[in-house]
């Protein structure tokens, strides 16, 4: 049985990079960000509890979720952060399964970058950590982003710990070399996924 694989790893980490390369690869991956949009789409039930917990004004005139003015609001106040999750986070992982049970044998990566604070990384055979310092991260935000330095930390610090992320692992992927050293590190990684009798099957 293919083993059931976790992917995290904090803002600006590379992760998706990775994901991009395992899905070459032939992993199916199953994006948790991607998911967490399908869920508060205009009528979704999650939708409509965003919209009492926090107001019309989340709302964008077209109905979608207004991501920004959300975002002003949980992520500078931990309170209000933790009441968006536990509207979304169990219908992200109903969807998740469902996205699951339709991949068949294949091995499923969950990309996901709140697997440590949803406590999913336990349900998971193997946990791929990719990890950056945070002066890394911070540049990177604000260079590709165009996020203040002060956004950035406040995004980071939003997140799980890289400690609480990494005492999660199973691997490490440390994302601070070359493009060509990040892609070799992810080959070896899946070469462990795949081969018969590979230490997580």
């Amino acid at each position: 049985m293919a083993p059931r694989v976790g992917l995290t790893g904090g803002i600006a980490s590379g992760k998706s990079t990775v994901s991009g390369r395992l899905a070459e690869l032939g992993a199916v991956i199953i994006d948790y960000d991607r998911l967490a949009r399908e869920v508060v789409e205009p009528g979704s039930p999650a939708l409509e509890l965003i919209a009492q917990r926090f107001g019309a004004d989340v709302i964008a005139a077209d109905g979608t979720l207004d991501r920004p003015r959300l975002g002003s609001l949980v992520f500078a106040d931990p309170a209000a952060l933790k009441d968006l999750e536990a509207i979304t986070h169990p219908a992200i992982r109903d969807l998740a399964a469902l996205r699951e049970q339709q991949a068949g044998d294949a091995i499923v990566v969950h990309d996901n970058p709140l697997l440590v604070e949803m406590g999913a990384a336990a349900s998971c055979d193997v946990v791929i950590v990719v990890d950056a310092p945070e002066d890394v991260q911070i540049a990177r935000m604000v260079a590709a982003r165009g996020m203040t330095d002060d956004a950035a930390r406040a995004r980071i610090a939003a997140q799980a710990s890289r400690e609480e992320r990494r005492a999660a692992a199973d691997v490490v992927i440390e994302n601070t070399g070359t493009r060509e050293q990040l892609s070799a590190r992810i080959d070896e990684v899946w070469k462990d996924l795949v081969e018969p009798g590979a230490r997580w099957a």
